[in-house]
Formats: structure tokens, C-alpha cells, sequence
């Protein structure tokens, strides 16, 4: 994903997909990463969408026509299936899979009332950063609901 579609980036992860998001990248290198990761390149940059690599669909890309994160997020899930499942699976920093923890193994690493207030857990592998369906997560999800209809 190129420099100009970092919120829609947040989103996926939301959504759960991988999701790679890189800043100060130049084309080339952008599209050597998708090569060799096998990814589908989200672009609001037109020139990309004219490489031979693109054109000849050994890279599939896809042009992201809106300013708006909400917006382009709507036009990606026209091109997907959302999968419910995959909702609140992904670290919003790091893009790793989360592990489901057990509430003895947060107690010294979530605030007083989270842990009396929350069953659930899940932990990023990578950064450590601990995870639980608060009212952050409530709004996130009513959000993306609303953005999306019956396609979240």
C-alpha cells in the first residue's frame, strides 16, 4: 500500500487482513515488494497503474480512486468478501496475528478496571501490545458496521 492510503491501511487491519503500509517508498521498490510478497498493491498513484509488470496482471494493483479512508474502504470491500471472522484478529501497530490470552496472563499488564471488567484478551506476538473488546472496540466495530452495512 503506498504513502497515499495509510488510513485505509489501519482499516484492513482492523478488518483483519495483511496489511502492509510503508512511507517514503519510491515506485520500484513498492513494486518489488508486492512481487516478491505475492500482494495485491492498493494505489492512488496512476503511473504504478501503468507498469508493465501492473498492465500485464503479474502484479495485481488497484487504483483507489477517493480521498476518503471511508470511502476507499467501501471501494475495497466491493472487490472482497469481507470475512467476519477475521475482524479484530491483526495488531493495529504491527500487522501480526493475535494471541488469545487468559486473564491471569494480562492481570499486571491491563489497567485495575479492565481487568474487572473484561473476560477476553489478545496479545501482539511482536510489540506485546494487549488487546480486549472495551468500548474502544465497541465503537470501532459500530463504526466499521455502519461504514460497510451487511458487508462487516
Amino acid at each position: 500500500m503506498d504513502t497515499n492510503a495509510g488510513k485505509l491501511a489501519r482499516w484492513l487491519k482492523m478488518l483483519g487482513y495483511d496489511t502492509l503500509f510503508i512511507n517514503d517508498v519510491d515506485d520500484n521498490e513498492l513494486i518489488a515488494i508486492g512481487l516478491n510478497d505475492k500482494r495485491v498493491l492498493l494505489t492512488k498513484d496512476t503511473q504504478i497503474m501503468l507498469q508493465r509488470v501492473v498492465t500485464s496482471g503479474r502484479l495485481k494493483a488497484v487504483l483507489i480512486e477517493d480521498d476518503n479512508p471511508k470511502d476507499q474502504l467501501r471501494q475495497v470491500a466491493r472487490m472482497i468478501k469481507i470475512d467476519q471472522e477475521r475482524k479484530f484478529t491483526r495488531c493495529l501497530e504491527c500487522n501480526k496475528l493475535l494471541v488469545p490470552k487468559s486473564k491471569d496472563e494480562v492481570q499486571e499488564l491491563v489497567p485495575a478496571y479492565v481487568f474487572k471488567t473484561q473476560s477476553q484478551y489478545f496479545q501482539c506476538p511482536v510489540c506485546q501490545r494487549i488487546y480486549w473488546r472495551g468500548t474502544h472496540w465497541q465503537r470501532m466495530n459500530k463504526e466499521m458496521e455502519a461504514l460497510m452495512g451487511a458487508e462487516v
